[in-house]
């Protein structure tokens, strides 16, 4: 129900997203943008507009930018603080900032544990926990994949930080004027999809 003519999606990915949206509202001008130079290339070779830029570095205001898919969960504070900055300087005043967050809840019990793929040349394990002290979710990555006769181990590790929806309202100027708790695995709230409002 927001009106919109032009778009802005952050961390757009391979542009899911904007797929859906040109599909259902192609008289919106949209732009995807990514710190991946490869997700921003499998977004345009689906014809779509994005760039390899950091939000702030990025000229121009919009109606309403998304960050969705965890996409704030990946901002340690300080990281999230400035980003917040940058989304109110490219917001249009009467214009809104839609993302979601995972609760802790999804954190604790819902994505914790571990995973296990065999493929015959391909063997991952995915190993996830949450640290309460640090408020910080971790999954570990390790990968052995064949060559040669031999299997190659290489690793990584990804982290999410947990917020609660008092914490960025303060972070920000914008205002809070939507929440909608949502639930994919079990009764429990696992995400919030907030809506933010630029007023001046």
């Amino acid at each position: 129900g927001l009106k919109c003519q032009k778009l802005l999606d952050v961390g757009c990915g391979s542009g899911g997203f904007l797929l859906e949206l040109a599909q259902h509202y192609p008289e919106v001008e949209s732009l995807g943008i990514d710190l991946s130079s490869v997700m921003v290339e499998r977004t345009k070779a689906k014809g779509l507009k994005a760039e390899c830029i950091d939000l702030c570095k990025l000229e121009g205001k919009y109606d309403v930018i998304t960050a969705i898919f965890d996409m704030m969960n990946y901002l340690d504070k300080k990281q999230l603080k400035r980003f917040l900055g940058c989304i109110e300087e490219h917001l249009e005043v009467g214009g809104h900032f839609i993302f979601d967050i995972n609760t802790l809840f999804a954190f604790k019990v819902v994505a914790a544990g571990s995973f296990i793929k065999d493929a015959g040349d391909r063997f991952l394990t995915i190993d996830s926990d949450y640290d309460e002290e640090e408020a910080t979710y971790y999954m570990d990555f390790t990968l052995f994949e064949e060559e040669n006769g031999c299997f190659v181990k290489s690793q990584d590790e990804i982290l999410q930080y947990y917020y609660k929806v008092d914490e960025i309202q303060k972070l920000t100027n914008l205002k809070l004027i939507s929440k909608k708790a949502i639930s994919i695995y079990s009764n429990e709230t696992e995400k919030f999809y907030l809506v933010f409002k630029k007023l001046k």
